[in-house]
């Protein structure tokens, strides 16, 4: 599975983006898609993923503002991002999560994008 971002950018506090992920590859092995950021100096953490069947999970700081959605036909995740705050700058990445199925065993294989710069200014 390979994982494109598009859409980072520079937005003043208040603005609006629109992060896009198109996915290649063994697509139809993609279970969940979601969206993960990076400020410098702070680890990884989740923002929102939405599952093959369209549940989603938001963590609390952006619970309202942002909005995941995926378009299967597209194979493409996106995520709307409004009400933008400086705290929100980071890289983002676009993550798809795999499940396998073997004789032996279950497990599960991340996969992810390069990344896309967000800088939101005050």
């Amino acid at each position: 599975v390979q994982l494109v971002e598009s859409g980072g950018g520079s937005v003043q506090s208040g603005g609006s983006l629109r992060l896009s992920c198109e996915a290649s590859g063994r697509v139809s092995d993609i279970n969940a898609m979601g969206w993960y950021r990076q400020a410098p100096g702070k680890e990884r953490e989740l923002v929102a993923k939405i599952s093959s069947g369209g549940n989603t999970d938001y963590t609390d700081s952006v619970k309202g503002r942002f909005t995941v959605s995926r378009d299967h036909a597209k194979n493409t995740v996106y995520l709307q991002m409004n009400s933008l705050k400086p705290e929100d700058t980071a890289v983002y990445y676009c993550n798809a999560v795999v499940h396998i199925v073997t004789i032996e065993r279950q497990f599960d294989i991340s996969y992810w994008g390069q990344g896309t710069q967000v800088t939101v200014s005050s």
